[in-house]
């Protein structure tokens, strides 16, 4: 009875497992072909069961069902060879096929043997010739397929590659399992006069394969087995205490033997807990002082780059392998080495491994630890940037102010002045008066600007159609060409005086350079190039993805000074002889007010582009 009982708990275990395999079939290799044949081994077992389960007049059926053991045998050489990615040519997986196929056909059509009784297991089928010769082929694919994973095991043991040694060492070791256990039914059929106790590890056969290739693809295996290894364990020392209690007198009473089996069972829990994380996670043993180091290192770092670096060359040691890991960025999809990616969503920091499907349990064990104190240290590294940035929001500021401050006193003071020089050079000739009212505006623009740039102001945001906008302001120059990006309205929100403040500055310093070129040209010092050939000096176009518009502004000028570029938008950097060197300075206040930006890019032909990214969501 013990031993049905084991045999249809295995079978129903069986199919159990290779459910599971095909639902995760896209993690390991080979997983639909074992999937297959734990199907194969259930049908095995179905019929060593069947003259049991409904008597010995199913003999015929039986003997079709185990007919199937050579092709189920094909199925796991041919696994063998995908998991271990062994290369037999063109006629190595198809000549199996043949050889179990045929097998089984044969056995099938003639029938391979009969029904014995055996006082311990019940209803036997024991082989005739036919049935002998369907089983050497099954055990020819067997042994060949144990092979397979023998040499495989060699090569990765000479190539060190210790994951690649621990994967196909859990397979082997669970086929020779699966061999021992079948001695019971060898047992049987050869009349030797012991009990065939192989057959009760049977259940654990299929557990121990998949278990041994899931557990380096599948992390949640993992978690089944530790937790599954703690009940075991713990109920295996509640029967110990169950069996001493009887000699103990202290313990004639039911009750108190229950009290002594749930204290038992509660004061071991956390040292039996912590034996089944050793023995699951091997090697992925995480202190207390391993997370507080971990949390000490990176709290150093001052960049999500620099946290990332620090954080790669802490686990690459960790775990004896190198590592990249990311953090607010996304992965590169071609790498070959292991990454820990750590992004922001709506749950906060949150890290996913990547590439770690044939990793051992141990390392990736660690490498979820690691990954909680990454998004930890960089949760904190966002807020102390967030108050940097507010902090230096608050000295800008506080610097504004006192320019602004003084900005207004200087054009007060400076007005009166203005006008009397400009009163005193009325008779002189044309020439003066001329030099001394562009200075004299130069003066004014200079004021004007530094009083807009100090001055606080807030954004007066509406729907604005910045196309338009553009095409609007751009009549204003004398030879602009627009791209095909501006044909089409778009749509954002932003102030549009502080845009078209923006786009006038943008679009003064454009024709000014393209100016200045065409007179270089004129003069014959420069070669003008392709572009003032051939196109207008200043284009402009725009273009829109998903979740910001982009706004070009190039002009074919002499481009921007090397020395100036690092400081291009700070106040006082102009890369005209006559700017007042602030207009680049406010363009980029006002982009930064409306969330956004501008840069200095490279778009060929042109020597200078500015581009301006405005994003699609409404400035705060």
């Amino acid at each position: 009875m013990l031993m049905h009982a084991v045999l249809g708990f295995a079978l129903l275990q069986t199919l159990a497992l290779a459910a599971v395999l095909l639902a995760w079939a896209d993690r390991v290799a080979g997983a639909r072909l074992l999937a297959a044949f734990l199907f194969g081994i259930a049908l095995w077992m179905t019929g060593n069961e069947l003259p049991n389960w409904l008597g010995p007049q199913t003999e015929r059926l039986t003997m079709l069902l185990l007919s199937t053991a050579p092709l189920t045998s094909a199925l796991f050489f041919h696994f063998c060879v995908v998991f271990c990615r062994v290369n037999l040519g063109k006629i190595g997986v198809p000549a199996a096929y043949a050889l179990g196929a045929g097998a089984s056909l044969a056995a099938m059509l003639i029938v391979p043997g009969h029904l014995v009784y055996h006082p311990d297991i019940g209803w036997i089928a024991v082989a005739d010739t036919v049935g002998w010769v369907a089983s050497m082929a099954w055990v020819v694919l067997g042994i060949g397929g144990v092979a397979v994973l023998l040499s495989a095991l060699l090569r990765a043991r000479r190539a060190a590659d210790r994951q690649k040694f621990r994967q196909i060492a859990a397979v082997t070791a669970s086929c020779l399992w699966g061999m021992l256990c079948l001695s019971g039914y060898a047992m049987a059929v050869l009349n030797v006069p012991v009990y065939p106790f192989p057959l009760l590890g049977l259940p654990l056969y299929s557990l121990i394969l998949v278990y041994g290739i899931l557990r380096y693809g599948v992390f949640v295996a993992n978690a089944w087995a530790r937790r599954a290894l703690v009940w075991a364990l713990l109920l295996a020392l509640g029967a110990g205490v169950v069996a001493l209690t009887p000699l103990l007198p202290l313990f004639e009473s039911r009750w108190l033997a229950g009290l002594a089996v749930a204290a038992t069972v509660l004061a071991l829990n956390g040292p039996v807990r912590r034996v089944a994380e050793r023995l699951v996670y091997p090697g992925g043993e995480v202190s207390m002082a391993d997370l507080r180091d971990w949390r000490s290192d990176l709290q150093r770092a001052e960049t999500p780059m620099e946290l990332a670096r620090q954080a790669a060359a802490l686990l690459g040691k960790r775990i004896g392998t190198p590592v990249e890991v990311y953090v607010g960025t996304a992965a590169r999809p071609a790498s070959s080495a292991p990454q820990l990616v750590c992004r922001v969503d709506t749950d906060g920091w949150q890290t996913t491994l990547l590439g770690w499907d044939a990793a051992p349990p141990g390392p990736r064990h660690v490498a979820e630890l690691f990954g909680t104190v990454v998004a930890e240290a960089a949760g904190r590294l966002e807020q102390a940037q967030q108050f940097a940035s507010r902090e230096r929001e608050r000295q800008l500021q506080a610097r504004l102010a006192e320019l602004g401050a003084l900005a207004a006193t200087v054009a007060h003071d400076i007005r009166n002045p203005l006008n009397i020089i400009s009163m005193a050079v009325a008779a002189a000739p044309a020439d003066t008066r001329r030099e001394v009212a562009d200075q004299v505006a130069r003066i004014a623009n200079l004021t004007h600007d530094l009083l807009d740039f100090a001055k606080p102001w807030k954004l007066s945001v509406q729907t604005i159609d910045l196309a338009a906008q553009v095409r609007a302001a751009a009549m204003r120059l004398p030879d602009v060409s627009l791209g095909e990006g501006l044909q089409a309205p778009l749509m954002l929100q932003a102030d549009p005086r502080r845009v078209e403040q923006a786009l006038t500055n943008l679009f003064e310093n454009a024709r000014m350079a393209a100016s200045l070129e065409i007179a270089s040209d004129a003069h014959g010092s420069r070669d003008s190039g392709a572009v003032t050939r051939t196109h207008a000096p200043v284009h402009i176009d725009a273009q829109a993805t998903s979740d910001e518009v982009l706004l070009h502004i190039c002009d074919a000028g002499p481009g921007v000074p090397q020395e100036i570029r690092d400081r291009l938008f700070e106040p006082f950097a102009s890369r005209s002889p006559g700017g007042t060197g602030l207009g680049l300075a406010i363009v980029a206040r006002i982009m930064a007010a409306h969330g956004g930006s501008v840069a200095l890019t490279e778009r060929p032909p042109w020597s200078t582009c500015f581009t301006l990214r405005f994003p699609l969501v409404p400035p705060p």
